[in-house]
C-alpha cells in the first residue's frame, strides 16, 4: 500500500508517541543491567516483532538477569527452563496426572506457561525436548492429553547456549534454528562497565528494585504499530537482494563467494530481516524504514540461516565476514 507524504508524517507522529515507552524501559531495566545495551535491544526487537532470540555467549554474561529484570519492567510472568541431558518434553509442557481424591486426570501445566521463557543452555537436551519447545514456539500452543491450549500473549522465548563446551550437547538443527528470529552473539562488557559490576556486586547491597514502567496490553499496542511501520519497495528490493545474494551469489558478482555457501537464508529470513527492521525503525522512534535499519540487523537474522562449505571451513571464512561482502555488494536504495 503506497502512503503519501502526509500518511507518513503523520504515522511518524503516532510512533514517535507511542514509542516514549521505550526509553523508559530501558532506563529500567539499566538499574540492574550494566552495559549490554545491544543485547536488550536485541530482546526489545524480538517481543516487537512477536519473534525469539537464540543468544550465543560464555557463562557470567547477565544473559538470565536481562531477561527477568524485563519481564519485571514489563510485569510479565517469567519462566526459567535449565536444559539438561535428562530433560522429558513433559518438563517443559506438562503432562496429565492421576487424581486419587477425584479419580480422574488432571493437567499438571509445565514452565511453558509464561510470557517471557529462558531455555537456558537449550543444546544440553536431547531432540525430543528440543522439538517440544520448538512447537510452541512456532505454534503458540501446546497440547496435554486431548486438549490443545492456547499460550499468553506475550510470548518470547529466549534461548542460551554455550560455544565454549561441545561434549554432552545436542545442537540444534538448521531446520530448527532457522525459527528463531535472531541469532545474537552476546561479547564482553567494557573495561569501565566491568568496573561498576564489580563495585555492584562487592557491596553485597543486591539488585535495585525493577519497576513495572510498561503493561502488557502497551507492548501488544505497539506491536501492531510495529507492522504499521511504513517500508518502501525500493527497501524490500533491498533486501531482496540480500538474501538473493546468499543463494545466488554469482549474480551479484560475488563469485568468490559460491564455494564458500553450501545454501543461503530461506524465505522466512527475508521475512524476519523486514520484520526486526521495522522494529527496529520503532526503537528509534520513526514511522518508516531506512536502510540503515536493515543494515544494522542483517548479521543477527542470517547469520544462523546460511550454510558453509567444508572450503570455508577449512579457510577459517566466517559467515560474518561472507554477509560484510553481500552487504558492501549490494548498491544501497
Amino acid at each position: 500500500m503506497i502512503k503519501t507524504a502526509d500518511d507518513i508524517r503523520q504515522l511518524n507522529e503516532r510512533i514517535s508517541y507511542s514509542g516514549r515507552f521505550i526509553d523508559t524501559l530501558r532506563n529500567e531495566v539499566g538499574k540492574v543491567i550494566i552495559g549490554q545495551s545491544y543485547m536488550l535491544d536485541r530482546l526489545l526487537i524480538g517481543l516487537l516483532s512477536n519473534g525469539h532470540v537464540l543468544l550465543e555467549g560464555v557463562p557470567g554474561l547477565a544473559k538470565t538477569l536481562t531477561i527477568k529484570s524485563l519481564s519485571q519492567a514489563i510485569h510479565a510472568h517469567f519462566s526459567r527452563i535449565q536444559f539438561t541431558p535428562d530433560l522429558l518434553p513433559a518438563d517443559v509442557i506438562g503432562t496429565m496426572i492421576y487424581n486419587q481424591q477425584r479419580n480422574e486426570f488432571i493437567v499438571r501445566k509445565g514452565p511453558i506457561f509464561a510470557n517471557f521463557i529462558l531455555a537456558d543452555e537449550i543444546n544440553r537436551a536431547p531432540a525430543k525436548v528440543q522439538s517440544a519447545l520448538l512447537e510452541a514456539m512456532q505454534e503458540r500452543q501446546v497440547t496435554i492429553g486431548d486438549t490443545t491450549y492456547k499460550l499468553d500473549e506475550p510470548f518470547l522465548v529466549l534461548a542460551t547456549q554455550n560455544p565454549l563446551e561441545q561434549e554432552g550437547t545436542y545442537p540444534l538443527p538448521e531446520a530448527q534454528v532457522d525459527r528463531f528470529l535472531m541469532k545474537v552473539v552476546v561479547g564482553y562488557p567494557t573495561r569501565q562497565e566491568e568496573q561498576l559490576i564489580i563495585r555492584q556486586n562487592v557491596q553485597g547491597l543486591g539488585y535495585p528494585t525493577v519497576n513495572q514502567v510498561v503493561s502488557v496490553s502497551e507492548i501488544l499496542t505497539a506491536r501492531q504499530m510495529v507492522r504499521d511501520v511504513y517500508m518502501d519497495e525500493k527497501v524490500e528490493q533491498y533486501i531482496l537482494d540480500i538474501v538473493f545474494a546468499t543463494r545466488n551469489p554469482g549474480e551479484y558478482k560475488l563469485d568468490n563467494l559460491k564455494p564458500l555457501i553450501s545454501y543461503g537464508s530461506s524465505p522466512r529470513g527475508s521475512i524476519n530481516l523486514a520484520v526486526a527492521a521495522k522494529a527496529q525503525a520503532f526503537l528509534n522512534k520513526r514511522g518508516y524504514v531506512i536502510p540503515e535499519d536493515v543494515r544494522s540487523i542483517c548479521n543477527d537474522v542470517l547469520r544462523h540461516r546460511i550454510g558453509l562449505t567444508y572450503e570455508a571451513e577449512a579457510e577459517n571464512v566466517s559467515i560474518l565476514e561472507i554477509l560484510d561482502q553481500i552487504i558492501q555488494k549490494i548498491n544501497l536504495p
